[in-house]
């Protein structure tokens, strides 16, 4: 569960300006500035820290998420070599099954929030940089930190997430060897009905690797 926790914090963490300013910005500062404005809401509305109101959590994180992250991207990244092999029709469907997974998923655990800080790393963009690495750590009492990466691609809106690497393990790399073996067992439609599946009775994380 904390680890799951740690994927949706890391994923609501400072990804969510007003477009205007988000175009400008820079990733970290992106980020960065964003942070407390989404720990003050956990601290201060109970509905969403304690789980009494899932619904409110699902609104959070679709309003925080779906404007700063790139899903097309992520899905295709995650699919892998298996991506050119679907139809116009099914890389539409995945993209959305894979949203709603991720949405669900991380509402989910976000509900298991407590006291856990955020710090970042300085991060030097040059002015040609279209691909950086935003990196950040989670501080719990009483525990060691924890890596958060956020992989960032730069667009005409602004910066757009494609990956987050908790710990040095990437989301999109993870979630790709659950996906292919789910595709070699059941197919590509096969993937489309369990991802949706999963989301349906609340959604679970893909596996870390070894466990």
């Amino acid at each position: 569960m904390l680890r799951t926790f740690l994927a949706a914090l890391a994923l609501l963490l400072g990804l969510n300006v007003a477009p205007v300013l988000a175009a400008d910005t820079p990733p970290d500062e992106l980020a960065r500035t964003t942070t407390q404005e989404v720990l003050t809401i956990l601290k201060q509305d109970k509905e969403l820290s304690q789980g009494g109101n899932l619904n409110k959590v699902y609104q959070l994180v679709e309003a925080k998420i779906l404007p700063n992250f790139d899903f097309n991207r992520m899905t295709q990244l995650a699919l892998g070599k298996h991506w050119p092999r679907a139809t116009a029709k099914q890389k539409e469907a995945l993209v959305t099954e894979f949203r709603n997974l991720l949405v669900r998923t991380y509402s989910t655990s976000l509900t298991a929030y407590t006291n856990q800080t955020v710090e970042f790393k300085p991060l030097t963009v040059k002015p040609d940089d279209t691909d950086v690495t935003v990196h950040s750590e989670i501080r719990q009492p009483g525990g060691q930190p924890i890596p958060i990466d956020y992989r960032m691609y730069k667009t005409d809106a602004g910066w757009k997430v494609y990956d987050v690497a908790i710990d040095d393990v990437s989301l999109v790399t993870n979630y790709r060897a659950s996906f292919s073996s789910t595709i070699r067992q059941s197919g590509i439609d096969g993937l489309i009905k369990t991802m949706a599946a999963q989301s349906a009775r609340g959604a679970k994380p893909a596996p870390r690797p070894g466990s």
